[in-house]
């Protein structure tokens, strides 16, 4: 055989062990990129605002500690946050989530004080694509009823939030007081029931929340003595964007209703409550959970209509820091403080609750050693943390952790803003003191 046959044979032997036995390592990612699709404009907007200033707020924490130590690279990297709006659009949340994976490339997704119906969209895309996701939004009861529809059910999503009146399993870890908005209302209805008739009054719009709504809070209204007006009839049922509401507030007069609750948007329940006032509909007690969670909507009400309106809380400044810490110095008051310093604004509940996303994210990535989704996804499972917004525990079956909330009242203020939110319920010890509950409600 030709000697020189074996020069060729040698350098294809050497090309083979220099390119193929020897595989080069992956580069080292500079930072650690966290999407969010959000709703910064349109009828969500008031959650998406406080909750991704909140997650921001957290990651900068991080940032200021120098980043997240990634195991796997032997450094620590710094994390960005990169947010795209889906102004309050179903439709536009999912393929604005998509973006972020296809043409940003983030490592995981993250959602703070969203509303379960612009959660569900991108969590149908995380599962697609096989990326964690981690929201603090929605309710508790929507989040079991679309995971376990969805085929399969969503094995990247993991969600935080209270439940409305659904109990947790006994002895769990979420077998607690305030745990379901059922607990607070309880607080609030037994406080008045003795003041008034028992006849109360309900509103719902006609889509998921409001259904939810419609369907669970009359139980809690029942074990608390009151009646609900027209509840056979879905007396108080009305689509989005309705702006006649009185033939609905006629029946309630017709009632002699002492009380008005429900779930809504807040540009619906503003026409609602304005047309109650004018047809000299005032009840001594409104709780709107939702439509009057924000200072940016009940401040567009215009007057005196957010006097005395009682809603959730998804979070306070008086969270106990010894209970509920921060990252590094940051406090419950201290994060509230970067708030009003940066927008202006009086409280914004959602918060708290992004920044506890951002701390179960950064937690989570660190515990990982690793960017990898499935590996990043299991870590996810394994979260027991104190966060600012309380203990945060997820059951790896369920893929989902309850959190407790607090009801607070709308009031005057001789602040700027004239608008304040102060808790006025609140059934867990961590949530601080509360402020004086003021009943019925002083109207002019």
């Amino acid at each position: 055989m030709n000697k020189y046959l074996f020069i060729p044979l040698a350098i294809v032997l050497v090309a083979a062990l220099i390119f193929g036995g020897c595989k080069p390592s992956e580069e080292t990612p500079t930072e650690i990129l966290i999407g969010e699709s959000t709703s910064l404009t349109g009828m969500y907007a008031g959650f998406a605002t406080g909750g991704t200033f909140g997650i921001q707020a957290g990651f900068d924490d991080i940032n200021k500690q120098g980043g997240i130590y990634i195991e796997e690279y032997g450094e620590k990297l710094p994390i960005r946050l990169i947010i795209v709006d889906n102004e309050s659009n179903e439709l536009k949340a999912g393929s604005l989530a998509e973006d972020l994976l296809v043409r940003d490339n983030v490592h995981a997704l993250i959602v703070a004080g969203a509303p379960q119906a612009v959660m569900t969209p991108v969590s149908t895309i995380a599962d697609r694509y096989k990326i964690p996701y981690v929201g603090t939004g929605g309710l508790k009861e929507q989040f079991f009823a679309l995971r376990e529809t969805a085929s399969p059910p969503w094995e990247y999503t993991w969600n935080a939030s209270f439940a409305l009146v659904v109990p947790y399993p006994p002895g769990s870890f979420w077998d607690k007081p305030g745990y379901t908005m059922a607990d607070t209302m309880m607080a609030w209805l037994l406080s008045i029931v003795d003041q008034t008739n028992g006849k109360a009054a309900l509103f719902a719009t006609d889509d998921i929340d409001g259904r939810a709504a419609y369907g669970l809070f009359p139980m809690v209204l029942g074990e608390a003595g009151f009646s609900t007006c027209g509840l056979e009839e879905e007396l108080g049922i009305f689509p989005m964007g309705t702006t006649d509401f009185t033939s609905i507030i006629q029946e309630w007069i017709d009632c002699d209703c002492d009380i008005l609750l429900g779930v809504a948007p807040a540009p619906d329940f503003g026409t609602l409550l304005r047309q109650c006032h004018t047809m000299g509909f005032k009840p001594k007690s409104i709780f709107a959970p939702k439509a009057a969670m924000f200072y940016t909507d009940v401040s567009s009400w215009g007057g005196d209509l957010p006097l005395g309106i009682l809603v959730d809380m998804l979070w306070t400044p008086s969270y106990d820091p010894e209970m509920c810490p921060g990252i590094g110095d940051t406090t419950s008051v201290s994060l509230y403080e970067r708030w009003h310093e940066e927008t202006g604004e009086t409280l914004n509940t959602a918060l708290g609750v992004g920044y506890c996303a951002a701390q179960i994210m950064g937690d989570a990535i660190e515990r990982a050693g690793s960017l990898d989704p499935d590996t990043l996804n299991e870590a996810i499972g394994d979260t027991h943390l104190d966060t600012i917004w309380g203990p945060i525990v997820f059951d790896k079956e369920t893929h989902y952790a309850g959190s407790a909330i607090s009801f607070g009242q709308w009031r005057k203020t001789d602040e700027p803003w004239v608008w304040e939110l102060q808790p006025v319920f609140a059934l867990q010890e961590y949530m601080g003191e509360t402020a004086e509950f003021v009943f019925p409600i002083p109207y002019d």
